[in-house]
């Protein structure tokens, strides 16, 4: 990971993150990224593409936070965005879930393609916990600093903004978000939409159509989740 000059993050992130940057835990991260590269570890989502999340949401944009773990770890799937993948990816399970509970809740069909990049423009911060994964080894940067960097933006959206929707799917989200005022904020919780939970309670919880509705009581304009077909997002996997 490049220092904080060299990192391309949007500018509005980079004024509320610029301290983080400068702490010892993420020069040992940097290290640590450094080391597994050098060692010849394949490393998701490539370089370019880790602050994918920032960049396409911008911190005065953001209108719903997804909460989302570890990028997917296979090759050619995770691009920055949680639950996403690149244009002619196979969709992966949890998105499909997402998917179904989108066309129960708003009649949305499901998407023929995996990428979720319209969402992000229009202001869904689509956030993992750890940004970066080594190839085949869920989990394998856990611990390492990205939860402390990821905590801190999840908290300056918290304090300075107010009435966003929070979206947490699963105990790990949660965990993550129960500092969140629910005075200030609408948030929406359920069981992670993975085929091994989402039966348990996701289905049927309605979270789209519930974010669309408080962001129209508080003078927002609401989220089109109905996603363009893959053709149209082509430049994706060049601009990204």
């Amino acid at each position: 990971m490049p220092s904080l000059e060299q990192v391309n993050i949007d500018p509005s992130w980079r004024r509320v993150l610029e301290g983080e940057f400068r702490k010892p835990y993420m020069g040992q991260l940097r290290e640590f990224l450094r080391a597994e590269r050098n060692a010849g570890k394949r490393i998701y989502p490539p370089g370019g593409q880790i602050f994918n999340a920032f960049n396409s949401t911008p911190f005065d944009r953001v209108k719903v936070v997804i909460l989302g773990q570890d990028p997917y770890h296979g090759a050619g799937q995770a691009h920055g965005l949680c639950f996403s993948v690149m244009p002619g990816v196979r969709i992966p399970p949890s998105l499909q879930n997402i998917y179904k509970e989108l066309h129960s809740d708003l009649g949305i069909p499901p998407a023929h393609h995996g990428c979720l990049q319209p969402w992000a423009e229009q202001g869904v911060l689509l956030l993992n916990a750890t940004l970066t994964v080594e190839d085949s080894r869920a989990g394998a940067h856990q611990g390492r600093g990205w939860e402390q960097f990821t905590d801190a933006a999840i908290h300056a959206l918290a304090e300075q903004r107010e009435n966003l929707v929070f979206i947490l799917w699963g105990s790990y989200a949660q965990k993550k978000g129960a500092f969140i005022d629910r005075s200030r904020h609408l948030v929406l919780t359920a069981p992670h939409p993975s085929p091994l939970s989402a039966h348990r309670g996701f289905f049927g919880t309605r979270p789209f159509s519930q974010a669309n509705a408080w962001l129209q009581q508080h003078g927002q304009q609401p989220v089109e989740w109905a996603l363009p077909e893959a053709a149209a997002l082509r430049r994706v996997a060049v601009e990204v």
